[in-house]
């Protein structure tokens, strides 16, 4: 069974295949390294959606960049439009005025909303955190001794009420159980979370 010959061409004697390193160098060398087409398009999406990005940028992240008047304000107008039409033309504006600033700004775009995503992350996870701990306190008398292990400095009177309060107000009689209804959640169990949340951020 014959192979299918490679499409390509020949310089010099030399067989060229084509998208091969030296069939894009030559390529490069014949237009005089100026970006192809495709990766024109390619870059004024990328560029569009790190514009779009910036709309969900928090305010003092925002200011520390230091943007140009004109994409601030066209990043307002891109807010307030809704019309599909309408957004996508100012979008690709946004685009437009992306390729103007310079490498550094961008990264410096980049490095913001990679932060913005960070601390997002964080607060997810301290939030979860602290929803273990009060669940683990709620049922589990080993947790306390744990919690005070860890945090000797709690009001442990306080804590001790707050726990005997949250499960009086979870406890669900046997009619409730075979029913499958949810435990209560009353203002102790939600004192818990807040003094555990308190004290992890301290932490």
């Amino acid at each position: 069974m014959s192979r299918k010959p490679k499409r390509g061409y020949y310089v010099k004697g030399h067989f060229v295949a084509e998208g091969s390193e030296l069939d894009l160098e030559l390529k490069a060398e014949m237009t005089g390294g100026e970006p192809s087409r495709t990766e024109l398009k390619k870059e004024s999406t990328e560029l569009q959606k790190l514009g779009e990005a910036l709309l969900t940028l928090r305010a003092d992240l925002m200011e520390r960049l230091a943007l140009p008047e004109n994409l601030i304000e066209a990043l307002a107008q891109l807010k307030r439009i809704t019309n599909f039409e309408g957004r996508r033309r100012q979008l690709q504006y946004v685009g437009k005025l992306m390729r103007t600033l310079d490498e550094e700004t961008r990264q410096s775009i980049r490095d913001a909303l990679a932060e913005q995503q960070s601390g997002s992350a964080r607060e997810t996870l301290a939030l979860h955190t602290a929803e273990r701990w009060r669940d683990n306190l709620i049922e589990n008398d080993d947790a306390l001794t744990e919690w005070l292990a860890k945090f000797p400095g709690t009001d442990v009177q306080q804590l001790r009420a707050l726990i005997r309060q949250a499960r009086k107000d979870g406890a669900l009689t046997a009619d409730e159980v075979s029913k499958g209804q949810a435990p209560r959640r009353g203002r102790a169990f939600r004192e818990i979370f807040q003094l555990v949340r308190e004290a992890l951020n301290d932490e």
